[in-house]
Parts: structure tokens; C-alpha cells; sequence
């Protein structure tokens, strides 16, 4: 049987993307001056590192259990904050919800502001005016956590079951019993997801963030590593990966259940 010409011109779709993949790789390896040469030179040095990080300092876990509880603390609070507002503006971000173009994309384009904000950057500008702390992280993780929340909550509400929407309008239910009655069921069990999902993120993160000083485990991070500690990074790193592998457990059972 000879080919179709459907068939052809997918065939040729599918070479031209792999080659465009092919050159943008390339491309992307040239501007930013990568070798393979440079790679093979760093990597006894790498190897040096990891032999000088090993083994960990055991008696250095003691100093940090405070500071990653700071940390978890942190999480905690900025995924509460940034979650119940991010509420609000995902409900005024869904075209299905507010049916209003004036309403919808101001919302998105404010939104796409703050999710452009790097988290380290949100850190270095709130310890430089409330001083170093978890406060700062707080606040930080508090507006990482709004974004991510608000983006893909209202997303989710765009995909909710139109019927129960459509029959309350039919009998007369004013905007608040729509969103309250007909809304927010369907998508509860997605906004709990996405909350759980974030703080997931928001614990690796407020690991980081001490680096600029807002406070928690990056503390130690910047101090270990400036003094060259290497063994006590990795009594950190490893406490760090602990927690981060238990919070990804539990986690991900919640949200099993939930959906």
C-alpha cells in the first residue's frame, strides 16, 4: 500500500521539528560557550568536591533541627497566605466565572507580573526592608505561593461542569450563591491539590532563601559554605533531603485521595 500524502507531509512535519530541535540545542550550546572540553577538565575537580563533603558531620544535626522546623514554619504560613488570596483572584481570573474581558485579562496581566518575580528576588527585596529573618521568607513564599495557586486554580475553573452553573442561573441564583453553591464544590478538591502541591515547592524553596537571609536552613547553607564546611553541608543537604521526601509522600497521598 503506498503512502498517503497525509502521511507524507507528517512525516516530513516530524523531520523538520526533530532538525529545528537538532539546531536550537546546538544554537543554545554555542551562545552560552558550552564544551564538552570544559566539562571533561571540571570533572575531577567535582569529584574532589564530593570526596571533601564526605563523610558528613553527624554532630552537626543537633545545630539545625531548630532551624529546619524555621523553615517547614515558613512553608507553613506562606502557602496559608498565599493560598487564601489567591482564591479571590483566581475566581475573578476564569472567563466562565466573570464573563467580562475587562475583568479577566487585568487580573491574568497582574498575575503573569507577580509569577515573573523570581523567589530569591522577592526575598532580597523584603530582607532588605523588614532585615534578615523569616519574616522576609514568609512573605516571599507567601506571593510565590499566590501565583502558582492563582494560575492553576483558575485554569481548573475554566474546566468545571457548566450544567449545575447553567441550572441555578435558570432558577435565579444571584453571583455569590453561584460561586458559593455551584462553583467551589467541583473545584475544591483541585484548590486543595494545587495547595498541597505548592508547599511542596514552597519547603525546597525556603531552604534557598536564606542565602540572602531570610531566615530558616539557608542560613546555615551560606554559612557552612563560606567557611568551607563541606561536611556539614551534607549533614544539611540530607536533612533537607529527608524532610523534602516525606513531605512528597504525604503529600502525594492527600491529593491521591482527593481526586
Amino acid at each position: 500500500m503506498n503512502p498517503t500524502p497525509i502521511n507524507h507531509a507528517k512525516r516530513y512535519k516530524t523531520i523538520f521539528s526533530l532538525l529545528l530541535l537538532i539546531a536550537l540545542i546546538i544554537w543554545s550550546g554555542y551562545q552560552t560557550e558550552f564544551s564538552f572540553q570544559s566539562l571533561a577538565i571540571g570533572a575531577p575537580e567535582m569529584m574532589n568536591l564530593i570526596k571533601e563533603m564526605l563523610p558528613p558531620d553527624w554532630s552537626y544535626f543537633s545545630e539545625i533541627i531548630e532551624p529546619m522546623l524555621d523553615t517547614i514554619r515558613m512553608a507553613v504560613l506562606g502557602t496559608t497566605f498565599g493560598s487564601l488570596l489567591a482564591l479571590p483572584v483566581a475566581l475573578l481570573s476564569a472567563s466562565n466565572v466573570f464573563k467580562s474581558r475587562w475583568i479577566n485579562m487585568p487580573v491574568r496581566f497582574v498575575l503573569n507580573i507577580i509569577r515573573t518575580i523570581p523567589d530569591l528576588l522577592l526575598a532580597s527585596i523584603f530582607v532588605a526592608v523588614f532585615g534578615i529573618g523569616a519574616l522576609p521568607g514568609i512573605f516571599a513564599l507567601t506571593v510565590l505561593s499566590f501565583g502558582i495557586v492563582a494560575k492553576l486554580f483558575y485554569e481548573a475553573l475554566e474546566n468545571i461542569d457548566n450544567g449545575p452553573l447553567e441550572a441555578m442561573t435558570a432558577v435565579g441564583a444571584n453571583k455569590y450563591k453561584w460561586i458559593t453553591f455551584g462553583v467551589l464544590p467541583q473545584a475544591l478538591a483541585p484548590y486543595l491539590s494545587f495547595v498541597l502541591f505548592t508547599f511542596e515547592i514552597n519547603i525546597r524553596a525556603a531552604a534557598v532563601l536564606g542565602l540572602v537571609g531570610a531566615g530558616g536552613i539557608g542560613l546555615f547553607y551560606d554559612k557552612t559554605l563560606g567557611y568551607f564546611e563541606y561536611p556539614k553541608v551534607t549533614t544539611i543537604i540530607l536533612f533537607t533531603l529527608l524532610i523534602v521526601m516525606i513531605i512528597d509522600y504525604t503529600s502525594t497521598k492527600v491529593r491521591e485521595r482527593l481526586l
